[in-house]
């Protein structure tokens, strides 16, 4: 498979986009040992994914995005990937505890697997694991740091 990796500034910080011709494959806080392209070229395909999701962070970022239209190619275990499909199923603005989601995937038991999965999320911020926080109601913690788990928030609270 031929990735390749670009990044992209933001507000939060950079993030690294990765996309295959399958499509994106990840959106990371830090850097991944792919290569890295400095520009996109909209004629080939993985670049169109990057585009795409390049624009649709933007618009998340300024608001004028509540939800992504982008095709995710999702490469976990059948447990994280179920995981991964309620934490994109969470409202946007809106958060959970990690004992809701173990509830939402029929496993009221497994919170700290539920946890372990929505760390190794590979779409931040578009699979809103930012949205989840400790039952306690504290913020917990955050792939990208604390504080831009709070900005995050603070952008859906617009």
């Amino acid at each position: 498979m031929n990735l390749i990796q670009y990044e992209m500034k933001s507000p939060a910080g950079p993030l690294y986009l990765v996309a295959g011709a399958e499509g994106l494959q990840g959106v990371f806080w830090q850097k991944q040992k792919v290569k890295s392209v400095d520009n996109l070229d909209p004629k080939r395909l993985e670049d169109k994914w990057i585009i795409k999701a390049v624009k649709q962070l933007k618009e998340y970022f300024t608001g004028t995005r509540k939800e992504f239209d982008i095709d995710l190619n999702f490469t976990g275990t059948v447990f994280q990937n179920r995981v991964w499909k309620a934490l994109s199923e969470i409202p946007f603005g809106q958060t959970v505890a990690y004992k809701d989601i173990a509830k939402r995937i029929k496993n009221p038991k497994a919170v700290r697997a539920v946890g372990t999965a929505n760390g190794k999320n590979p779409f931040c911020i578009i699979v809103p694991c930012h949205r989840v926080i400790a039952a306690d109601g504290s913020i917990g913690g955050y792939g990208g740091g604390i504080s831009v788990k709070r900005q995050l928030l603070e952008i859906e609270q617009r």
